[in-house]
C-alpha cells in the first residue's frame, strides 16, 4: 500500500462539480477522499474522522470557511489548504491569521492544488514522525528569553510557551536558524511551500507580523526580526 493511501482527504465545497473533479483528481493520485458540502456538518465530520488534510472552500452554506476553521483547529492539528478568490487578499490574509496552514486561488490548477497537498502532508508526516529518542542532535535555539524547540516544534518566551500554528512555526524556524542572514521572499517560499515566489503573495508578510507579536518583538520598529528593504527578512541574534 503507498503512502497516499493511508492518507485521507476531506474535501469541503458546495460547488458539486469542482468537489467532483477535484476528488477525481486526488484519488487517481492515490489518496482517500471524501467531500462535505455544508459548513456545520463539514466541523463535525473534520473533529470525528480526523482526516489527513482538509482543502476548505469559504463560501459555504451553514458556518462559513472561516467558522469552520477557526472552530477544528482548537482541536485539529492536520493541514488546511483553503480556497479563495484569486484577486481577495482579504479572505488569504483572514484565512492565514485564523489558522489556515496555505491558501490557493481559485480556479485551481490540478497540477498545483496536488504540489500543495503533497506539500503540506509530506510535513505533516515529518511533524509526526519525530522521536526525540531517535534524534542525536536536539534542534534548539535560544535569543534572550526566546527559546525555539524545532524537535518538539514549541517555541517559549520566558516560561510561557507561545502559541503558534504550523506554519508559523515554520517560518520561524526557518529565520531563526538563519540568525543573522537576510532570506529574500524567493529563499523563503521555496522553503516552506516549494514554489516560486509570484511578487504578490502577502502570506510570508502576514505571518512575519504575526510572529513578532507573538514574541514580543515591536510591530511598528522590530529589533527582532527585521525587514531589509527590497531585499528580505533578517532575524537579529542579539537585541
Amino acid at each position: 500500500m503507498s503512502a497516499e493511501e493511508n492518507q485521507s482527504i476531506l474535501i469541503v465545497e458546495d460547488d458539486e462539480r469542482l468537489a467532483s473533479l477535484t476528488k477525481e483528481y486526488l484519488q487517481k493520485n492515490g489518496y482517500k477522499v471524501d467531500i462535505e458540502s455544508d459548513g456545520n456538518r463539514a466541523i463535525s465530520t473534520i473533529l470525528e474522522t480526523n482526516p489527513s488534510l482538509v482543502i476548505l472552500d469559504l463560501m459555504l452554506p451553514g458556518a462559513d470557511g472561516f467558522t469552520v476553521c477557526r472552530t477544528v483547529k482548537k482541536k485539529y492539528k492536520g493541514p488546511i489548504l483553503m480556497l479563495t478568490a484569486r484577486s481577495d487578499d482579504v479572505d488569504q490574509i483572514l484565512g492565514l491569521e485564523i489558522g489556515a496552514d496555505d491558501y490557493i486561488s481559485k480556479p485551481v490548477k490540478p497540477r498545483v492544488l496536488l504540489a500543495r497537498v503533497q506539500s503540506l502532508l509530506r510535513r505533516s508526516l515529518q511533524d509526526d514522525g519525530k522521536d526525540e529518542n531517535s534524534i542525536k542532535e536536539v534542534n534548539k535555539l535560544t535569543f534572550g528569553v526566546l527559546n525555539i524547540d524545532n524537535t518538539r516544534r514549541e517555541a517559549w518566551l520566558s516560561d510561557n510557551e507561545i502559541e503558534l500554528t504550523s506554519a508559523e512555526f515554520d517560518l520561524l524556524w526557518l529565520l531563526a536558524s538563519n540568525a543573522g542572514r537576510i532570506l529574500n521572499r524567493e529563499e523563503i517560499f521555496g522553503e516552506l511551500r516549494g514554489i516560486e515566489y509570484d511578487g504578490q503573495d502577502r502570506s510570508v508578510d502576514v505571518r512575519i507580523s504575526r510572529i513578532r507579536s507573538k514574541i514580543g518583538d515591536d510591530p511598528v520598529h522590530p529589533r527582532r526580526i527585521k525587514t531589509i528593504r527590497s531585499k528580505g527578512y533578517l532575524f537579529v541574534r542579539e537585541v
